[in-house]
């Protein structure tokens, strides 16, 4: 079933100024073309573009992923190195969700912070509460807040207090 770029668009949530973007920028060679001129999109390219999404997500620059493209249209001999990539781009989303975990957890610790300050009517109270009586799921997010300066109790102006 052939699609619009609309269609294709809408399918896999991008505007369709992205499609034409990606079309631009050399990404969708697989693309066919109406007698009119207008793109015309089959499933397999809509695929094609889910994965140009993905990998765009793992922070892959367009010029990687172009060449992710060319390897798929030249076959079986860039196997390798379709393979090696992903291992790369596994390793780097690895790497994201580690670097997302420990801004969470000081998020988290912010959250608490800031609901042990409203339930005491001042920032004060978490602020110069011991490190020993911080929740134990917060004290990695609090020690490496302060961490840097090699202090254990915070100034006010860092915490946004």
């Amino acid at each position: 079933m052939p699609y619009s770029i609309g269609a294709a668009a809408a399918a896999i949530g991008v505007p369709t100024s992205t499609v034409r973007y990606y079309d631009k920028e050399g990404l969708l060679p697989f693309v066919g073309r109406s007698d009119s001129g207008l793109r015309v999109f089959q499933e397999s390219d809509i695929e094609s573009l889910r994965m140009i999404e993905c990998l765009k997500r793992t922070g892959m620059p367009l010029k990687d992923i172009r060449q992710f493209m060319e390897w798929c249209h030249e076959g079986d001999s860039t196997l390798e190195q379709r393979r090696a990539m992903f291992h790369a781009r596994r390793d780097a989303v690895r790497e994201q969700i580690r670097e997302l975990q420990e801004t969470l957890e000081v998020v988290e610790y912010k959250c608490w912070f800031y609901e042990t300050a409203v339930a005491a009517g001042s920032a004060q109270v978490p602020r110069e509460m011991p490190a020993e009586e911080i929740p134990e799921r917060h004290r990695a997010a609090f020690e490496s807040l302060h961490a840097e300066v090699g202090e254990t109790e915070p100034p006010a102006e860092r915490l946004g207090a």
